[in-house]
């Protein structure tokens, strides 16, 4: 296994930062990407270098200039990029781009980012791997009343949810059907602005469930672990407000069967690096249900850290360095049975 000499951080604010601190305590060298009205961020002075991309595409679209961090990367003959959570990190073509240019990507394989940014075929993984999912329609045809038909099929009431990206865009509940075409334009719209595109599906609305999640690491020797779970229910707007781990609601039995059908999803994916497999957890019957796979580090990842002692960042570049779970090193992640939660 090489170390990584140097890594490019492909993000800016708080995720930014996290990744400098964990490349500084392994000893890498670092390097900051900024837009122009980022020049003042504390992200810029925290890394060794920095270095200004995106020149007239704004605060946020200079970050999804692919071209310039690649660019920025070669110059200063970085071994690997960690993209963060947001803006590249799920992008298949930015990892795509990486490999293409000899760079590291910190993160999931570019095939895996396909498959998985796709909730429709994520979901066709869960079921390959046994895994129940809500029942749900695949991406809705362009025609109004031939969705409708599809939709039907399903029941009300029911879900839509934009089949690419996520943060609660392209998403809205529809009682009925007389409310089902008003709300797919607007939920069309909605996507196409956040992600670019504007496919949709309809996924059956369970009214009383818990939303849990779990973390998962694997690495590039077929060893998958958990790190148990986390309760994200607390939401406004479908963005998550609180996280607590372990969650409250859980038996061992059941918190065994959850964290099962995370790693059974993440093995039939071929996953790599760290990752959260999303589920619900009806209260009327007791059963989980398989929502979506988020491919990246999350923001709530520090919530997990905390129980179980584990550097989630650290554990990525470790792996991406072509480290395996269970190895010495400090920073690797410790086989399944040696990962223990911790208080609350």
């Amino acid at each position: 296994m090489s170390g990584f000499e140097r890594i490019l951080v492909a993000n800016r604010g708080e995720i930014a930062i996290r990744v400098l601190r964990a490349a500084y305590e392994m000893g890498k060298a670092t390097v900051a990407v900024f837009a122009e009205e980022d020049h003042l961020s504390l992200h810029r002075f925290k890394a060794d270098e920095s270095y200004r991309i995106g020149e007239g595409r704004g605060p946020v679209t200079a970050y999804l200039a692919v071209d310039d961090i690649i660019r920025v990367a070669v110059e200063t003959e970085s071994d690997a990029i960690h993209p963060g959570y947001g803006f590249l990190s799920e992008s298949p073509e930015f990892a795509e781009a990486c490999a293409e240019a000899g760079i590291a990507f910190i993160g999931p394989r570019p095939e895996t980012l396909r498959l998985l940014g796709d909730k429709v075929s994520a979901r066709a993984i869960a079921a390959r791997a046994g895994v129940p999912t809500v029942p749900a329609t695949d991406a809705l045809p362009a025609d109004t009343a031939e969705a409708l038909a599809f939709v039907r099929a399903v029941g009300f009431p029911g879900m839509l949810k934009a089949s690419w990206g996520g943060g609660g865009r392209g998403m809205r509940i529809v009682e009925t059907e007389d409310e089902f075409e008003a709300a797919l334009l607007a939920a069309r719209r909605e996507a196409d602005a956040a992600f670019g595109k504007d496919d949709i599906y309809l996924e059956r609305f369970i009214r009383r469930a818990r939303h849990l999640e779990v973390q998962v690491l694997a690495d590039g020797h077929g060893r998958i672990v958990h790190l148990f779970e986390r309760d994200c229910s607390v939401q406004r707007r479908n963005q998550k407000i609180v996280e607590c781990a372990p969650a409250p609601v859980l038996s061992p039995e059941e918190r065994d069967a959850l964290t099962g059908y995370a790693l059974a999803i993440a093995q039939e994916a071929d996953y790599l690096n760290a990752g959260t497999v999303e589920f619900l957890h009806d209260l009327d019957t007791g059963n989980f249900h398989f929502i979506e796979v988020n491919p990246r580090i999350q923001v709530e990842h520090t919530v997990t850290e905390q129980v179980t002692g584990i550097d989630l960042v650290r554990a990525q570049i470790r792996i991406a360095e072509g480290g395996a779970i269970g190895d010495a090193p400090e920073d690797a992640c410790p086989p399944q049975d040696d990962i223990a939660l911790r208080g609350h």
